[in-house]
């Protein structure tokens, strides 16, 4: 990336790191005040420590206080090689701008991500994620992001396969987005992503703030248990309504299966639709006007995830939007943690997503009428 591209934090940061590699600054050498660099790279005290801070987590400098900061004495960047372990890569495009995120985080200017990905079908899928495991292993990385296996008939077992093994030899492991572990059940590795639980119910909680009471829920089979987290916070909005979460309401299936999608609608006769994710609403909404429906008339749509062609559909996405890079970023400070103190206890470091309001929920059908109020219940 170019360095005009670069955020400005990340610009002092870079420089800095390249100061003391070079000897410009040497071990024991006091860094210039804050407000000094500030002049110097033309930006905020806020900015320069947050550069500052990240050389600091790095072991690079240390701050006194009152007396500044001083590069420290002997000590050399540790060099890591990461594997980056997510089969979904390519096809769900919430990992990309994860894994960018990791790259452009300045803890990341140290270290080195070898990315791998698996593309087979199914059982393929299963055996290319667990070759490269152990082409991980063999590399002898410092640690390996993994999103588990899904939507594949044999995923918890080659998921647990291929935690073991990593186990085995020594190597860190941080989760990116989802558990090996069935909801809600937990593993003992630290896990990087958003509140599901959270996120579904808000998204259902806007829907009944529109007025839709009878909402369903749409999941593909063999989903990742972020899913069923989403759906515990479907039930946790309805049943907070007043409402029951039957279980006929909640459909597994293939959303681009004209069947399955007509027999939602003749059997549970939606008002208002909450998808796993928005590559579950977006093939559903396809198939809904492919049968006549009208969105959101007839039938109000909303998703998870807010991906980038989300705004793009036949009718935009009201869906919950989750900031991948910054779960990136994250996931970065997490390994380097996990390196260095082992023994810290398992995490869960759930970031907040936020409401991203568009048509196909109907909320400009109900935004002039009495009562309404967007972000509370009505």
């Amino acid at each position: 990336m170019p360095e005009r591209d670069l955020p400005k934090h990340r610009r002092v940061f870079e420089n800095l790191l390249d100061a003391i590699r070079s000897g410009v600054y040497n071990p024991g050498d006091r860094l210039p005040s804050e407000a000094e660099l500030g002049k110097t790279f033309l930006t905020s005290r806020i900015t320069v420590a947050k550069a500052v801070n990240e050389l600091q987590r790095l072991g690079l400098v240390s701050r006194r206080a009152g007396a500044g900061t001083y590069v420290l004495p002997g000590k050399q960047v540790s060099e890591h090689v990461f594997g980056l372990l997510i089969p979904d890569l390519g096809r769900t495009e919430i990992f990309e701008p994860i894994c960018h995120g990791m790259m452009r985080s300045p803890l990341a200017a140290a270290h080195s991500l070898l990315w791998g990905h698996a593309m087979g079908k199914s059982k393929q899928q299963e055996q290319e994620a667990e070759h490269l495991c152990h082409h991980y292993i063999a590399q002898k990385v410092s640690g390996v992001f993994f999103a588990p296996l899904e939507f594949t008939p044999q995923k918890d077992v080659y998921n647990r396969r291929i935690a073991d093994a990593l186990d085995r030899a020594g190597i860190p492991i941080v989760l990116l987005d989802r558990c090996i572990a069935a909801y809600p059940e937990r593993s003992r590795y630290d896990l990087v992503g958003i509140d599901n639980r959270r996120a579904g119910f808000q998204i259902t909680r806007h829907l009944l703030q529109l007025g839709a009471k009878r909402i369903a829920f749409v999941a593909k089979p063999l989903s990742a248990p972020t899913v069923e987290a989403r759906i515990a916070g479907y039930r946790e909005a309805l049943y907070c309504a007043g409402l029951s979460a039957s279980a006929q309401l909640m459909r597994f299936g293939d959303p681009e299966d004209r069947a399955f999608v007509a027999a939602l609608l003749e059997q549970c006769d939606p008002e208002a639709v909450v998808c796993a994710n928005d590559l579950t609403a977006a093939k559903l909404m396809h198939t809904f006007l492919d049968l006549g429906v009208r969105i959101p008339d007839e039938v109000r749509m909303v998703g998870l995830d807010d991906v980038k062609y989300a705004s793009m559909l036949p009718v935009p996405l009201t869906t919950h939007h989750q900031n991948c890079s910054d779960i990136g970023a994250v996931a970065m400070s997490a390994m380097l943690e996990r390196i260095e103190h082992p023994n810290l206890p398992t995490r869960d470091i759930l970031l907040q997503t936020s409401l991203v309001i568009r048509k196909s929920c109907g909320a400009g059908l109900r935004a002039n009428k009495p009562g309404y109020e967007p972000g509370g219940i009505v």
